[in-house]
């Protein structure tokens, strides 16, 4: 089975200092058919104006990764951590039970765009960590590079969540991937930019493919495309927590 979410179908904020898409119900936008998928709970598109960012908050019981796709993003919080993330980074922080910490544009003159996405973790609890990885354009491009996995293979970040997550690069009738799927797991492509053909679908830049009980997945026929492909634990009851709360 394959959903076919188009980007306009996604839900949207604008505060001004932040404009927001989100794939999934998430604060003021609640969409019960839209409450995840599997373990992943959250994915939002954000652009922050420049000067502008998130004050310091709190989370906890969550997997929560950054992913920039233009500008810079400045990052603190109560570990003592304090990081600039850029493009071809990806920074994961687990919330465990309780972390806090601040999110901001750092630049006068250019706008951050990124992607913010929550998992849930396996089990509540435990201390709150942190990572963060470059990844090459290079190891991307007409591939699938894993960016995310429970175990840190292959140099990817590691995740306290039975996730995988890959990162690819296509442009061109040359440029093409495949993966097995697992039909007891559940698998959701989100193309980040350009147009991709996926299973014969094709998307453009916000959309995204849902799959459940499918055994591969094809990605050929990119125009400028960036795609993020999740491998998920199936749902064993809700598939998150409020993310709001």
């Amino acid at each position: 089975m394959m959903i076919l979410r188009r980007s306009h179908e996604r839900g949207y904020a604008d505060h001004g200092w932040l404009r927001s898409f989100h794939s999934f119900s998430f604060a003021g936008y609640q969409d019960p058919r839209f409450m995840g998928w599997g373990n992943l709970r959250v994915i939002n598109e954000d652009r922050i104006a420049p000067g502008t960012g998130f004050g310091t908050h709190g989370h906890r019981d969550m997997e929560i990764v950054s992913v920039v796709l233009s500008g810079r993003l400045g990052h603190q919080d109560s570990l003592g951590h304090g990081s600039t993330i850029g493009p071809g980074e990806v920074q994961r922080m687990s919330a465990g039970h309780g972390i806090r910490h601040s999110e901001r544009n750092q630049a006068s003159d250019q706008e951050t765009h990124f992607l913010q996405i929550w998992f849930v973790p396996d089990a509540p609890g435990g201390d709150p960590g942190y990572e963060q990885r470059s990844f090459d354009e290079a190891d991307k491009r007409g591939r699938l590079r894993l960016l995310i996995s429970p175990d840190g293979a292959q140099g990817s970040v590691s995740i306290r969540a039975d996730a995988r997550l890959y990162g690819g690069l296509f442009h061109g009738a040359d440029e093409r991937a495949g993966l097995q799927l697992d039909a007891r797991r559940l698998a959701y492509v989100h193309l980040v930019r350009g147009s991709l053909t996926v299973n014969g679908q094709w998307l453009q830049a916000g959309d995204a493919l849902l799959l459940q009980q499918e055994t591969e997945l094809s990605l050929e026929q990119g125009q400028q495309a960036e795609v993020l492909v999740f491998d998920l634990a199936s749902p064993s009851g809700t598939p998150g927590t409020d993310p709001s709360s």
